[in-house]
């Protein structure tokens, strides 16, 4: 049993992908072919703004981004503690200095009011993070962001295909990115990421980035190479016929887990308005060390989606503060993320919860104090 068994999708959609690869292999247009272009229309339209740009991956779009808005040096950028390294590693990049805030308790995404609470007059930009698959409070993180005429960056590596009150995930602020890493919800066969926006000036300097700063020998901008590979985009768009269906699954398998397991451990909550894609699905208990350790044993794949907060990281510590980081410090001790795509069956389903039931029955781990807080 897998994690993550991304042979099934492809033995699924082997005949439409490989149509699509020999495609490129024929036309060789590796390098910015016309994949590329079709492939940017569709997202556009998909998640509902003017423009998509891809790039090489998620974490070159966050960079991208920071570097269109021409932070760095001498700026700071808001961004949660609790969430993977990229979030934050591209603040640095552009040499800006990140402000870690924390969490909310049932969402794990970043706390609008601890973001509210940390701006200066030094702060450029928040890069709120979707984690787990369900998106940020943009409502007020856009409302309080205003006040500042600061701008939001949406991390929605882990949401695309989510929605907030109809909004699709990457569409929620200033400028959304996400990663079709191939744990993603849409992934290609190795790294890849896209930009999204409705701002025009943004959009025309992230593609002078992605290309060395402009086109051809006209060098605008100091850049960088961050294309998306033209094959890359060839698997995605043979696969995008199939998300809708994809996500649903992963909904349906998710409220399997959440029926079955509500009992013994804190199961997702999605905000209201929201709608989650459980990029994992994530449950929160006691002695999670233990449980983790115990379910490996009977050949269980779990993982655990942070074991440590950002500012507890030796690279990031210097930029901890005094403030304390207590939602995100518990998380990090008590999330636990469990199998969940869309070609799991559900008897794989079912022996990952036997497991998981038996496994806190034999350390006497309950819903207890803790996991039942609201």
């Amino acid at each position: 049993m897998q994690f993550l068994d991304l042979q099934r999708q492809y033995a699924a959609y082997r005949e439409e992908i490989d149509t699509r690869m020999r495609r490129v292999l024929e036309h060789t247009r590796f390098v910015m072919g016309p994949e590329i272009e079709e492939l940017e229309h569709i997202l556009a339209s998909r998640v509902g703004v003017t423009h998509a740009i891809t790039t090489a991956s998620g974490t070159s779009s966050l960079e991208l981004t920071l570097r269109a808005l021409e932070i760095g040096p001498g700026d700071e950028v808001i961004a949660p503690t609790f969430t993977f390294v990229a979030s934050v590693e591209v603040i640095r990049l552009v040499g800006a200095t990140p402000v870690f805030v924390d969490i909310q308790r049932n969402s794990f995404n970043i706390d609008p009011t601890a973001f509210d609470d940390a701006v200066t007059a030094r702060t450029k930009a928040v890069i709120a993070v979707d984690l787990y698959g369900q998106m940020a409070d943009y409502k007020q993180l856009n409302t309080l962001a205003a006040a500042h005429q600061i701008t939001v960056v949406e991390d929605a590596a882990q949401s695309f295909g989510a929605t907030q009150h109809e909004l699709s995930s990457g569409a929620a602020a200033d400028v959304g990115t996400t990663s079709f890493f191939p744990t993603k919800t849409l992934s290609c066969f190795g790294d890849g990421g896209a930009l999204f926006t409705n701002d025009d000036a943004v959009a025309e300097r992230v593609r002078a980035l992605r290309t060395h700063g402009g086109q051809g020998f006209d060098h605008q901008h100091i850049g960088t190479n961050a294309r998306f590979d033209t094959i890359q985009a060839a698997v995605l768009i043979a696969k995008l016929p199939h998300f809708n269906d994809e996500i649903l699954i992963r909904q349906q398998l998710a409220a399997r887990y959440s029926e079955a397991l509500g009992d013994v451990c804190r199961v997702p909550s999605p905000a209201p308005g929201n709608t989650h894609v459980f990029t994992p699905y994530t449950v929160r208990l006691n002695n999670r060390d233990r449980v983790c350790a115990l379910l490996r044993e009977r050949g269980i794949p779990v993982a655990i989606y942070y074991p440590r907060c950002l500012h507890e990281q030796p690279a990031y510590s210097a930029y901890a503060t005094s403030k304390r980081f207590s939602e995100a410090e518990l998380a990090s001790r008590e999330v636990l993320s469990l199998p969940l795509y869309p070609f799991l069956t559900e008897s794989e389903q079912d022996r990952v919860i036997r497991g998981l039931r038996d496994v806190i029955a034999e350390i006497g781990n309950g819903r207890g104090s803790d996991l039942g807080r609201q």
